[in-house]
């Protein structure tokens, strides 16, 4: 099997690209960047391609490209539902845009309608923005469910508080919604636990897989315990190896069923009259209006059918080893704080490490990262700003105790985050060793690397004398220009 998955660990889009660093040097680019949104994976992509000689709009079987498109994209569904062991008779499968942000706030109108007389919905502190302030829009009442804390820092979810809450609350709550994986921290949530908690209590529980899928096994039904069994769950797929596919929402038709589909259009009626349309009552038909995106829901669905071939619990274990060690070795290193509890025996991680340098705004910091080490990192609050500002509260009360009124607003900002370093599949040791030696000259050349920097007027730090020009890098209307050019000779 390790050599299946190193084979399509060195098969993603990307992986070699070079830029020319502050320095002089010109270096590949190490992408740490992954929560953010994945490199393109190489089966994945050539899939695609192919699928274009065939290409046709879905609804039709009239000729043969249109029973391809229509056989592939429903191919697209049940994998997915296979990927997540979810029952096929219980669950259906549909696809949005906009990552799994669409699919959240569908959710959260179908709970609003789907027992209307309940008022709160269910929340942890870590959740990322699209799995909180969709909640807060549609549900009348939101509960924030702290965490676990050990020694001062956050673990995963606390449930001996959700439980308490949830049998406060009986019989008024419409649903549980939280992350499977934090997008901050890489802390991995109990979601069955909870699951089984929501259940007893007389409610549905929502997950947010975004952060999961491409990490870990997901059984969303089959437990021999049913209350174990997941109500709906939603994940992305710029962020599972398939940038430009939809997100995909797995949801109980029963729930579905009830619920006039939020959007309306072509393909999801039986038939339209004057005064009347019938919905379909077929899944995922009726959830899916309009034409779809077919192309990138095959090739998510190739990215599923190739990690299903190496096996999730493969990848989870090559990638617990790879995240544990690169955290053991960030902790030898002088001036760097780790958020979130780093004992990985308490607290299992999963794709990501989330880091300040001390006396150094996080800014800073990415921009040293990728000026003169060429690693991709992300720096701010990952929209998750009540969880990130928690947990650097007592660093900002520190840094903005002595400033007056006037350099509070921007300092607070500056100093309001964190660095994330988050992996994919494709990373290896040598990549993490490439970031801990990078943290090391950072930490050791603070103030000469302070020195070479200043802020702009929107805040961001700039190079006193570097600056890389994007559009000599490469630019989509010079490339189309050559190409047009090369036709015309």
């Amino acid at each position: 099997m390790m050599d299946l998955f190193q084979k399509i660990q060195g098969d993603f889009i990307g992986l070699d690209t070079m830029y020319t660093l502050a320095d002089g040097r010109k270096t590949r680019r190490v992408y740490l960047d992954s929560t953010a949104s994945t490199l393109m994976m190489g089966a994945a992509h050539s899939a695609i391609q192919e699928f274009y000689n065939h290409y046709a709009n879905t609804h039709s079987l009239l000729h043969f490209s249109a029973k391809i498109s229509t056989q592939e994209y429903q191919w697209a569904h049940d994998r997915v539902l296979s990927f997540l062991q979810a029952d096929q008779e219980t669950y259906t499968c549909f696809f949005t845009g906009s990552g799994s942000t669409a699919g959240i706030n569908r959710l959260a109108r179908v709970f609003r309608k789907y027992q209307p007389e309940r008022e709160i919905a269910i929340i942890s502190l870590m959740e990322h923005h699209s799995n909180d302030l969709p909640h807060r829009k549609y549900a009348q009442k939101v509960i924030h469910i702290p965490l676990d804390n050990h020694d001062g820092q956050p673990g995963c979810i606390n449930l001996d508080y959700l439980e308490n809450v949830l049998k406060t609350n009986r019989g008024k709550i419409k649903y549980v919604a939280v992350t499977g994986v934090s997008n901050v921290t890489g802390i991995i949530n109990p979601i069955y636990d909870i699951a089984e908690l929501a259940h007893d209590h007389d409610t549905f529980i929502i997950v947010d897989g975004a952060q999961m899928i491409a990490h870990l096994p997901v059984k969303i039904s089959g437990h021999k315990n049913s209350n174990r069994n997941l109500d709906a769950f939603i994940f992305s797929g710029h962020k599972t190896y398939a940038p430009g596919s939809p997100g995909a929402v797995i949801c109980r038709k029963d729930i579905l069923r009830d619920i006039e589909p939020e959007e309306v259009g072509g393909g999801m009626v039986d038939n339209v009259f004057l005064d009347r349309y019938i919905i379909s009552e077929e899944f995922p038909t009726r959830e899916e209006a309009g034409t779809p995106n077919i192309a990138g829901a095959i090739g998510l669905a190739a990215v599923l059918e190739v990690l299903d071939t190496i096996g999730m619990d493969f990848i989870n274990k090559v990638e617990s080893q790879l995240i544990n060690n690169t955290l053991k070795q960030i902790k030898q290193i002088p001036n760097v704080h780790i958020y979130g509890e780093t004992d990985y025996s308490i607290c299992p991680r999963s794709a990501c490490i989330s880091f300040n340098i001390k006396d150094m705004d996080h800014g800073l910091v990415a921009a040293i990262l990728n000026d003169y080490h060429n690693i991709a990192v992300r720096n701010e609050c990952f929209c998750a700003h009540p969880y990130v500002k928690e947990m650097i509260l007592d660093d900002l009360l520190e840094a903005t105790t002595k400033l007056n009124e006037e350099d509070f607003e921007d300092a607070f900002k500056l100093k309001s985050g964190m660095v994330r370093a988050s992996f994919g599949i494709y990373n290896t040791d040598d990549d993490a060793e490439e970031l801990v030696k990078a943290m090391k000259n950072i930490s050791e050349n603070r103030d000469y690397y302070s020195d070479l920097y200043s802020l702009d007027e929107r805040g961001n730090y700039v190079h006193s004398s570097f600056k890389m020009n994007g559009l000599e890098q490469f630019s989509i209307k010079s490339y189309v220009d050559h190409y047009v050019n090369q036709k015309q000779v």
